[in-house]
């Protein structure tokens, strides 16, 4: 009877959807670093560390108040023993345990032994208690048993539960753990060191009675002083033996100095990329909105000029490392991961629906921007994706990659050259205008609804008022390039135009046409 209850009690709770979630919501905000409510917590946790070691550093000198000390022994450590057993109950799932246990039995047609899941349930639970973090959680509670002083103590545990809540401390001790058998040899060393130094000055100076080292202790004090380079001078061998070996202990104290120093340098030299990959993802997951572009070559970086130049934000993916080193070069925050694996997303830690205004796959090579539209459309299905188009015979591939924009650099090229053929001083015109050195500069303005309201026609623009030249306008439901349009030429929302002038005269321009509004 007893077991059948246990069964369909641990069924319900591992089907129920209530208490999944609660348990959920107390995992992400206690465990997950992405979860929006986690800083506010260990905030929290921290101001309440640091109210507990100020309280018993007053303490030991003036009287604390009342309800202070009470608030401190009482109130913080009952909020850690709660924060304790909230993380031993989200560390595994008992009822998952118990069900494993009776599916498994049940399909080798035997009698359901829960004694089995019991035992592992208990060696799941010890060995989250026994981990170290877990360890300091429970030393940071007994201070709630004030009346034993010593236990009091236990209140400097406290400080260490800040390596769980502080990401600094934490990519600190993640960065030492890379070393952990340099840092073991160097400990064995020098413990080696300090205990024959010790015995050995304990022989050479113990019997003299001048000498301020006369018991081991002092003995082992001294040798842990010297040997750690700091020299306080309050016990200072007298003899002349002594004194040799002070020599052979402060030389071997610079060797441990230096290999301790060593071992720090090329730790954070050896994890200084992947702490800034992790700053870097941490930045990008604060973004609101931003343009991700897939890949960083010649159309891509004046694409990615462009949209900064238009305060807009911009990651770029490649998984090119020099491509990736000259788009930080340029200033722009870039990434080495493949837009084509899923992976590089799942890092990237970002919402798509939210934060992402648009894909661009604008990679030179049609494979590769297949493969990034494919990969994020397994992902995603709404996001806008741009991509280029280098040969028309891909065309069909990636619009079955699901890609909503193509662009296709020839179709604008032969229209140029259709209407400039045997126009040589206008070539020569269009590659001035491009220089990045003219004063005078071609512009792509698009259209949107705010404009089409106050605006309906190309001859409502007054472009000509500010000295902006209007070459023509791509219309976004024809797909095509219109040199210039007549004054009764529709504007639609999703039109772009393609001005020349200077760039002072095109930027007043399109705060012109975003700030008018349309009398009557």
């Amino acid at each position: 009877m007893l077991k059948r209850w246990i069964l369909d009690f641990a069924y319900y709770l591992d089907t129920s959807k209530s208490y999944q979630k609660r348990k959920r919501f107390f995992y992400n905000i206690l465990e997950d670093d992405k979860n929006r409510y986690k800083k506010y917590i260990d905030i929290f946790m921290i101001t309440l560390i640091f109210i507990s070691v100020g309280v018993l550093i007053r303490e030991v000198k003036f009287h604390v108040n009342d309800y202070l000390m009470f608030f401190s022994n009482y109130i913080i450590s009952f909020i850690f023993f709660v924060e304790y057993m909230l993380r031993l109950w989200v560390s595994s799932s008992v009822s998952k345990i118990i069900v494993a246990r009776a599916e498994h039995d049940t399909f080798l047609h035997r009698e359901i032994n829960l004694a089995k899941a019991f035992k592992q349930i208990l060696k799941v639970k010890l060995n989250y208690m026994a981990s170290p973090k877990a360890i300091i959680d429970l030393f940071a509670i007994l201070p709630f048993f004030h009346e034993l002083r010593l236990l009091r103590i236990f209140i400097l545990f406290r400080v260490f539960k800040l390596f769980r809540y502080a990401k600094s401390f934490q990519t600190l001790s993640s960065v030492l753990a890379t070393k952990k058998f340099e840092f073991l040899t160097l400990g064995i060393f020098a413990s080696v060191v300090i205990f024959v130094s010790s015995v050995l000055i304990y022989v050479m100076e113990g019997n003299n009675p001048e000498s301020p080292i006369n018991t081991l202790f002092q003995a082992l004090y001294w040798s842990i002083v010297t040997i750690s380079t700091v020299g306080y001078g309050d016990i200072v061998p007298i003899t002349t033996e002594g004194r040799f070996v002070a020599t052979l202990v402060i030389m071997a104290g610079i060797a441990v100095l230096a290999f301790t120093t060593s071992l720090f340098v090329s730790a954070f030299t050896e994890k200084l990329d992947e702490i800034r990959e992790i700053k870097t993802i941490e930045d990008v997951s604060k973004l609101k909105k931003f343009y991700l572009i897939c890949g960083y070559e010649q159309v891509s970086r004046e694409v990615a000029r462009k949209l900064s130049a238009r305060g807009s934000s911009i990651i770029i993916m490649d998984d090119d490392q020099s491509r990736v080193a000259m788009a930080k070069k340029d200033g722009y925050t870039a990434l080495h991961y493949n837009p084509g694996r899923v992976d590089s997303y799942e890092k990237l830690n970002i919402n798509m629906d939210k934060q992402i205004k648009a894909v661009l796959c604008l990679r030179e090579d049609d494979i590769e921007n297949v493969y990034a539209a494919l990969t994020i459309r397994s992902i995603n299905k709404d996001v806008f994706i741009l991509s280029l188009l280098m040969s028309d015979a891909n065309r069909k591939k990636l619009d079955f990659a699901g890609i909503d924009k193509i662009v296709y650099p020839q179709e604008l090229v032969g229209l140029i050259t259709k209407e400039l053929v045997g126009k040589p001083v206008a070539f020569e015109v269009i590659h001035e205008l491009r220089s990045e050195n003219a004063d005078v500069k071609i512009d792509e303005l698009g259209i949107t609804q705010r404009i089409v309201d106050n605006f309906p026609t190309v001859g409502d623009l007054g472009n000509k008022e500010f000295r902006v030249v209007l070459l023509g306008i791509y219309k976004y439901d024809h797909d095509r390039f219109f040199f210039n349009p007549i004054d009764d030429t529709l504007l639609e929302v999703g039109d772009y135009l393609l001005v020349v002038g200077y760039e002072i005269f095109i930027l007043e321009f399109e705060k012109y046409l975003h700030t008018k509004v349309r009398n009557g």
